[in-house]
């Protein structure tokens, strides 16, 4: 590698960035020969930060800097090496070499490059980076791959009006880094505060995503060899979990963020800026969004099967759920109950429906004790209540201990039917007689 690096400090910028990717490619060409997964050891790492991300190898230095127009130039010699190389195996590990992250000071460079190029690879529709970038997402720290989620948000929801169908049409030709955008952006944006409810545009393509083909947000689980024990820190295999927490979240969040009453009247210019209509279109969109997320989780049953990990991994963890409803608890007790009941009664009664469809499916494994220990401080519902107090028959399945849910064969109230206004249906003191058929559909109902 020093003899490489000796020619590359003779040549211009770009064409040194042009010739490190042609070295680079030529190495691990042959190390692919011998090994599958060859080691990318600290030679071409070194070269790459060098050459490509500028960042100098002799210590006290100045960095050098690439104006706007190399950096553009550079992102086309990247976007046309990957489009070009035929190989994905070598341009995984290229791939891999120039964007996984070090610890070190490189990485604010390899970053804000990651996010120029897979966005410039989403306007001009290259496949081979959206790919590459996906099995990226995969593979590292969350806390990088929010990074990423935010560039593409920025570029594509803010940054030019109107842009987000450009980012839309990616659905056909990337569905699995769809997958993982979807991800990655329920991880950005987890309704915490006013800050990170998501945007309108962003909302409005996930949902038309996912109602378009609600399969889409398991490609990623049914694609990958998986073990029964996933790793810390990293995203998860679906967007289930985040997606659950944008529709049971949503009423209250969008209830906080709107102005106080000051005696009862809201100001006109506050009543202008609350953005009333936004806010109607996205609650019919979360309404839209948990009637596909249920109808995903009804089919997991079988695809866990199949994979010989049902009652061995839950797609959902318990412990992911305990934050949630802790934060709906919060979410509650901020809120007026006078003045957002509706709101509430209407995040638990999704928070139920989930819970319910998740556990009869197998995507959540718990007991009815650690369930209704969970849900004991939350706010009285009726459907939640029927959830952790219903009848449950033993699963057929002896991987899963006795007092576990899965799998339900008569659950405690219809899906689609939950009762619009909670005052006119009393709580039933008996269960009702549904009988539970897998795969039946869900009649699009959006409850307000």
């Amino acid at each position: 590698m020093s003899d490489i690096r000796h020619s590359l400090l003779r040549r211009d910028a770009l064409s040194a960035a042009k010739e490190v990717l042609y070295h680079l490619d030529i190495y691990f060409s042959s190390q692919l020969q011998s090994a599958p997964l060859p080691i990318v050891d600290k030679g071409p790492v070194e070269l790459l930060e060098e050459f490509v991300f500028q960042v100098p190898k002799e210590r006290g230095a100045q960095p050098k800097r690439l104006n706007s127009l190399q950096e553009l130039q550079l992102l086309e010699i990247m976007c046309s090496y990957f489009q070009e190389q035929s190989k994905d195996s070598v341009r995984q590990i290229i791939f891999s070499s120039l964007f996984s992250p070090q610890g070190n000071k490189a990485d604010d460079s390899r970053m804000s490059l990651l996010g120029k190029l897979v966005s410039m690879a989403v306007a001009v529709c290259r496949i081979p980076v959206l790919e590459c970038a996906a099995s990226w997402l995969q593979r590292t720290p969350v806390v990088y791959c929010v990074r990423l989620a935010r560039a593409l948000v920025d570029d594509y929801c803010y940054l030019v009006p109107g842009s987000v169908q450009t980012l839309k049409q990616i659905f056909s030709a990337s569905p699995r880094f769809c997958c993982q955008f979807i991800t990655s952006v329920t991880a950005l944006y987890d309704l915490s505060s006013d800050d990170l409810i998501p945007p309108l545009d962003l909302l409005e393509m996930i949902v038309s995503w996912i109602f378009e083909d609600p399969r889409l947000i398991l490609i990623t689980f049914l694609n990958t060899p998986i073990a029964a024990n996933l790793p810390i820190g990293f995203l998860e295999l679906t967007p289930l979990i985040g997606l659950i927490r944008w529709c049971v979240k949503a009423p209250l969040a969008y209830k906080r963020k709107k102005p106080c009453l000051s005696n009862g009247h809201i100001g006109h210019k506050a009543a202008k800026d609350s953005g009333t209509g936004t806010d109607r279109d996205s609650h019919l969109l979360y309404s839209k969004l948990h009637l596909s997320v249920l109808q995903v989780l009804m089919t997991l049953q079988l695809h866990l099967t199949e994979k010989n990990l049902y009652g061995r991994l839950g797609l959902i963890l318990f412990d992911h759920m305990v934050p949630l409803v802790e934060e709906i608890n919060r979410l509650a007790d901020e809120l007026n109950p006078l003045n957002a009941s509706q709101e509430i009664e209407l995040a638990l009664d999704r928070l139920a429906q989930a819970l319910q469809v998740a556990m009869a499916s197998g995507a959540l494994l718990c007991t009815r004790d650690d369930l209704r220990t969970l849900c004991s401080r939350l706010p009285h519902n009726n459907l939640l209540q029927l959830v952790i107090s219903g009848p449950v028959q033993q699963s057929p399945h002896t991987a899963l201990p006795p007092g576990f849910y899965p799998h339900i064969h008569t659950p405690p109230l219809a899906y689609g039917a939950v009762p619009a206004h909670p005052a006119a249906h009393p709580a039933m003191p008996t269960h009702p007689g549904h009988t539970f058929i897998s795969g039946v559909t869900f009649p699009f109902r959006p409850i307000r």
